[in-house]
């Protein structure tokens, strides 16, 4: 899988394997030693946003849609991303940036059920 992160982009993780000899700058909390916070070099470490981040989404996946095709997880992921980046607002707040966020845009079901290469049944 290719890489999205930015070149000169920091990698704060925990303290899997996986991300060992990536050629980055890394920060790591390390969970297993009950670790949850680091402070490094001026930098707070921790990998909190992006927990709740996928806790969020896997949620939605049991909780709401049951099942995530490959032809539409973009789509999921970034309507998480979504719900994640507005989380502090309140809930006026949120409606707004969400209502924001639709004008000009239409979904059109020719292009929900258009071929993208990616199977929507699941695996």
């Amino acid at each position: 899988m290719d890489d999205p992160a930015s070149p000169d982009a920091t990698l704060y993780t925990d303290g899997a394997t996986a991300y060992k000899g990536s050629g980055r700058e890394h920060g790591m909390v390390k969970h297993s030693a009950a670790k949850y916070v680091r402070n490094l070099a001026g930098a707070t470490i921790r990998t909190n946003g992006v927990e709740s981040f996928w806790s969020m989404l896997t949620r939605a996946h049991k909780g709401i849609y049951h099942w995530l095709s490959a032809k539409h997880l973009q789509a999921y992921v970034n309507m998480s991303a979504g719900w994640q980046n507005v989380r502090d607002l309140d809930t006026l707040a949120q409606i707004q940036h969400v209502v924001a966020g639709l004008v000009g845009k239409r979904l059109m079901y020719r292009d929900l059920v258009a071929d993208n290469g990616l199977s929507a049944v699941a695996d």
